[in-house]
């Protein structure tokens, strides 16, 4: 359990609207994620939708990550059972 920040993938799909977040496969639960939304050009986080590899970038099963926003400040906690696995956050924000 820690802080994965520096170790996962940010891609912009739309900026200021649609972010993909990917982190290593060795995810566990309880790791954590902290961005500014105004970094990638979002004013308020809209929602966001997590994806749990049980099987690195074949098998893909839904996963509700604990989110939290304060001060334009995204919080991410991974969740779930599995641990050691890749994890994708779709994030979906609103630009000012």
């Amino acid at each position: 359990m820690g802080a994965i920040t520096s170790t996962c993938t940010y891609t912009r799909i739309i900026p200021g609207k649609w972010l993909k977040i990917e982190t290593p496969a060795t995810a566990v639960t309880d790791d954590t994620i902290v961005l500014t939304l105004a970094d990638y050009g979002m004013a308020t986080l809209e929602a966001i939708v997590g994806f749990n590899h049980s099987t690195t970038d074949s098998i893909i099963i839904t996963e509700a990550p604990t989110t939290a926003v304060a001060s334009g400040v995204l919080t991410i906690t991974v969740g779930g059972t599995a641990s050691t696995k890749k994890r994708v956050y779709w994030v979906f924000g609103e630009s000012p």
